[in-house]
């Protein structure tokens, strides 16, 4: 069985592929069925390794080429240009390259994942953006790291893969505030819940704001729902809701081939 992808015609280009890899078409049980990409989760790691050779299968890359970093939340971008061990992923949570034959990837099961390209200088990137490394400024990091190595910011394309939607994503007075202290216009990304002094929040929109305030050149959204969607996708917040005692993680990755 194949790794399933979805893919969106803005990134796509001679010389590039990309997946925002589901959870099917994998080797993982339980709680991980099937196509877990996550070495942070309690799964087998010989079945994630599995799991992420045939993600780097679908890409057309190697399997060691397909590189994930150590996410941490932060707003450091990276730029890689080889092969790093396991035991040596960079601590951040943006990676950019120019190198023919590496992938890029993230891992979410709720926040945002996003991959870059800059399809006619052939430069790419792959950011994880939660809403902590959203709102503190990871996407604008790694547009920033794109221009270091050649990029021009208005021919960067960017899309969002599955990621929590408006309707699924409710957060507390506290968060709610910490957006405003911020920039008291971020009220526009929330809605009142059911219950008093909650609010439902809207990352997707939030992550296509700020990427198209950094002034990239186009961005898209799949819109797909990692809580309500159990059947192509891990959600962090479902398991936490249901008590389970771990979850999968969702990979999109990013190739120049």
């Amino acid at each position: 069985m194949k790794a399933e992808a979805v893919s969106l015609d803005i990134l796509k280009a001679p010389g590039l592929a990309h997946g925002f890899f589901t959870r099917r078409g994998g080797v993982s049980t339980g709680v991980y069925d099937s196509l877990n990409g996550g070495v942070g989760s309690n799964d087998d790691p010989a079945r994630v390794a599995e799991n992420r050779r045939r993600m780097a299968e679908a890409l057309g890359i190697a399997g060691d080429h397909l590189l994930v970093p150590f996410q941490i939340h932060s707003a450091t971008a990276l730029p890689v240009s080889a092969p790093f061990a396991a035991d040596e992923r960079p601590r951040c949570d943006g990676l950019v390259t120019a190198t023919r034959g590496l992938g890029l990837g993230v891992t979410g099961a709720d926040c945002g994942i996003v991959l870059f390209a800059d399809r006619e200088r052939q430069i790419i990137g792959a950011a994880h953006a939660g809403w902590k490394g959203a709102l503190t400024g990871v996407l604008e990091a790694t547009i920033v790291a794109m221009e270091r190595i050649g990029a021009e910011r208005t021919a960067i394309t960017a899309a969002l893969g599955p990621t929590i939607g408006p309707n699924s994503y409710e957060v507390g007075p506290e968060f709610f505030a910490r957006f405003l202290d911020a920039a008291q216009d971020y009220a526009q990304f929330f809605r009142p819940s059911a219950r008093a002094a909650h609010f439902l929040f809207d990352l997707p929109r939030f992550i296509g704001f700020r990427l198209r305030q950094a002034g990239i050149g186009a961005f898209a959204d799949c819109g797909i729902d990692t809580y309500t969607d159990e059947a192509r996708c891990f959600s962090y917040r479902r398991t936490t809701h249901r008590g389970e005692p771990d979850y999968g993680r969702l990979i999109a990755a990013i190739a120049l081939v």
